[in-house]
């Protein structure tokens, strides 16, 4: 089950895909969840190796400008200086 490069050693990918399919749907979202949030981690650590200092509301703006465009950060933005700070 060779896709694309790896250096995983192909018993190992067989034996990954094989737990992958026996996992249950819960367990499967749990991995898929915990990927995520592991990934939106490391865009924000880019994103503050980039831009030292950012606060973490702008680092939060930058990501969603990164992720979604600029369109939706400027809406969101917009958005949030009509809001009052609690």
């Amino acid at each position: 089950m060779q896709t694309g490069l790896s250096d995983t050693d192909p018993d190992v990918l067989r034996l990954q895909a094989e737990l992958l399919r026996q996992a249950t749907p819960a367990r499967r979202l749990e991995m898929a969840l915990s990927l995520s949030a592991a990934l939106i981690e490391i865009a924000y650590a880019g994103i503050r190796r980039r831009l030292a200092g950012i606060s973490d509301v702008d680092a939060g703006l930058q990501f969603v400008e990164i992720q979604y465009g600029r369109e939706l950060a400027q809406a969101v933005r917009a958005r949030m200086s009509e809001t009052p700070a609690a």
